[in-house]
């Protein structure tokens, strides 16, 4: 790992998007021989971030020379950087503003006893044919999980769920730990088309029974915390917001975290059947307001594009002649990751660094430059300089395309997904 392998920009003014594409990939961000743990296999979640990038995240820390105590993730997701900031027995404070991604993250970043886990699996097990099938859910939500399961499987989730209610304390963190693994079965259990980022139901599929998907989830998520042998004591905080209504209560030494891209995932939509059955909303689509990278929002758009710094103003322009209402999302995500980097910059102590993992994304033939954008308003927000280096994408390097489901292709009648993907190491 030299400084040849990294481009240094210490201006907003310097040229990001030109030098940016000219990068050859870094082998120490592009893989890992470490084999990532199970734990991290205990919820499905679209653009996981891969575990090894956080530890390659503290591996670059303490070589050049920074004391990392407390780590921040301002989009944790499920819960990745969470655990392995644990596991290396770091503090962590964390936010998400999906619901579900904080149920994960929470579960994934706690500590199980084997024994009592499986006590409360057998009572779970025991109640469960004799269980409450009535649910204490809205009109609207159980509309729509009508769409999406049939009758009996309905009734068995209802009465599952019911039963977790009856057989864990609500104060307790194994009702959380068995609430994930609830939600983990709710797609496999439905008629959602498996593998799908668009939701759409699947004619073909058998869904799955609830009683052993359930029982196999169990025993995958107990499997998980055998093999992971969390020793380490660490104080962990993860809140359901958007760092952008955040006063965080702390300010941190390190800051790891993956910001969604514009135009990409509408996780409310993508998780709608575990929020409307674990009751964060009686209308998935309530979740989609605030969040950053959503189609959904309000934005004047004529007032608010003079905020823009330079690479944001270049996109969304040349995007207004393609599409007008994704040039608009394309603005409102820019204009808010304007202020993620003012938030984060507020975060860090003095001397702290940010680690962002960012790629771009391509719509109607416009390159969407994510990474230079959020590199520009790094600097311009005070950081003193930003490393740049990009990392090669494996997988994506053989599918680089996604088809009309959403799902990864070798087709080229696709929309183009780029195998690749920007690491920003900012120092305050």
């Amino acid at each position: 790992m030299t400084t040849s392998e990294y481009l240094d920009l210490r201006s907003a003014k310097d040229p990001v998007t030109s030098r940016l594409a000219l990068l050859e990939a870094n082998s120490f961000w592009s893989s890992s021989s470490d084999r990532e743990l199970k734990v991290h296999r205990i919820h499905s979640y679209p653009a996981k971030f891969p575990a090894f990038i956080a530890s390659k995240a503290f591996e670059f820390a303490k070589s050049n020379g920074h004391k990392v105590k407390t780590v921040a993730d301002v989009f944790c997701g499920c819960g990745t950087v969470a655990f392995e900031s644990r596991r290396k027995g770091l503090d962590f404070w964390g936010c998400d503003i999906n619901p579900v991604a904080t149920l994960i993250a929470t579960t994934k970043s706690g500590s199980y006893d084997q024994t009592r886990i499986t006590q409360y699996y057998s009572q779970i097990m025991a109640a469960l044919d004799r269980a409450d099938a009535r649910v204490h859910l809205s009109n609207t939500a159980v509309k729509r999980l009508g769409y999406w399961y049939s009758k009996g499987r309905f009734q068995d989730l209802a009465k599952l769920l019911n039963t977790i209610y009856d057989a864990i304390p609500s104060r307790s963190h194994y009702r959380q730990f068995f609430l994930c693994a609830f939600s983990n079965i709710l797609k496999p259990t439905s008629r959602w088309l498996t593998k799908s980022i668009k939701p759409q139901i699947d004619p073909d599929k058998v869904p799955a029974r609830v009683r052993k998907a359930f029982t196999n989830q169990v025993i995958l998520m107990m499997e998980a915390w055998k093999q992971a042998e969390l020793r380490t004591k660490s104080n962990v905080k993860i809140l359901t917001a958007n760092i952008l209504d955040l006063i965080p209560p702390c300010k941190v030494d390190m800051i790891v975290t993956s910001p969604p891209y514009v135009t990409s995932y509408e996780y409310a939509d993508l998780h709608q059947l575990s929020s409307l059955w674990l009751g964060y909303a009686s209308d998935y689509r309530e979740l989609r307001k605030g969040s950053i990278g959503s189609t959904q929002h309000d934005l004047d758009f004529n007032r608010e594009i003079k905020r823009l710094n330079k690479v944001g103003q270049q996109v969304v322009f040349s995007l207004f002649d393609r599409d007008k209402a994704i040039a608009r999302s394309a603005a409102k995500y820019f204009l808010d990751m304007q202020s993620v980097a003012e938030h984060c910059f507020q975060l860090l102590k003095r001397s702290g660094l940010a680690v962002f993992v960012i790629g771009n994304t391509e719509y109607k033939g416009v390159r969407v430059e994510n990474a230079a954008h959020l590199t520009e308003s790094l600097l311009a927000s005070g950081f003193k300089c930003v490393k740049v280096a990009k990392r090669k994408m494996s997988g994506k390097i053989l599918t680089p395309y996604r088809d009309l489901l959403g799902q990864f292709s070798r087709s080229s009648t696709g929309r183009h997904i780029y195998a690749e993907e920007f690491v920003l190491i900012a120092r305050k």
